[in-house]
């Protein structure tokens, strides 16, 4: 019998309550509309990265560091995170936050276009995760492949996309998660899923 809402609010109860910083950024993503990621996928990051222990990581999407926050508490002493985005305003704001959570010596912020940055990045990056602008998912599953570690992991949000994939939506956005998808899950580097968790998370393991 498929899960409804009873459930994702019992699952919400369950969890450990969340501090105070993350308290405050989950309160101003809400009401600010910002792009933050959902809750089950913040904890689904951090389990992942407690679980791999990475030594790199480089988020695409920082917005105001929500998810590099649940990524950042699970790091192993040696690991570190380079998140990028070009909105300095936002990262300003999510390096505020950081510190308050006393993670701000594991996060290198790069505020420059992720296209533009991850040819430049050294190969052997342990975990990805894109989140970022949708019509350029595609391009940055290609520039980031060359420069994973062998069983390394990339993560993706939103592919679902608010049900608009399935309901067949066509506009820019739709279409290129749809067409990242595809490409996700049938990419030869990759052995990849996509779970039903927040608005769609991919999944994959680099072969």
């Amino acid at each position: 019998m498929p899960f409804g809402d009873r459930d994702l609010d019992y699952l919400e109860k369950v969890h450990p309550a969340l501090d105070a910083v993350a308290t405050e950024m989950l309160a101003a993503g809400r009401a600010e509309k910002i792009p933050i990621v959902q809750m089950p996928v913040a904890r689904f990051l951090r389990v992942v990265v407690a679980a791999v222990r990475p030594a790199r990581v480089v988020e695409i999407g920082t917005a105001i560091g929500f998810s590099t926050l649940w990524m950042a508490t699970a790091l192993p002493p040696n690991g570190r995170i380079d998140t990028i985005d070009p909105d300095r305003s936002r990262t300003d704001r999510a390096r505020r936050y950081w510190i308050r959570a006393q993670v701000g010596d594991r996060i290198r912020v790069v505020n420059e276009p992720a296209l533009r940055v991850l040819p430049r990045l050294a190969p052997g990056i342990d975990l990805a995760f894109i989140d970022a602008v949708k019509t350029e998912y595609s391009a940055y599953l290609e520039a980031l492949l060359p420069k994973m570690r062998p069983g390394g992991i990339i993560l993706a949000d939103n592919l679902l996309w608010s049900g608009r994939i399935a309901a067949g939506d066509h506009d820019a956005d739709t279409d290129a998660l749809r067409g990242f998808n595809e490409t996700f899950l049938h990419h030869a580097r990759l052995d990849g899923t996509i779970l039903p968790v927040g608005d769609g998370l991919g999944f994959a393991v680099i072969k």
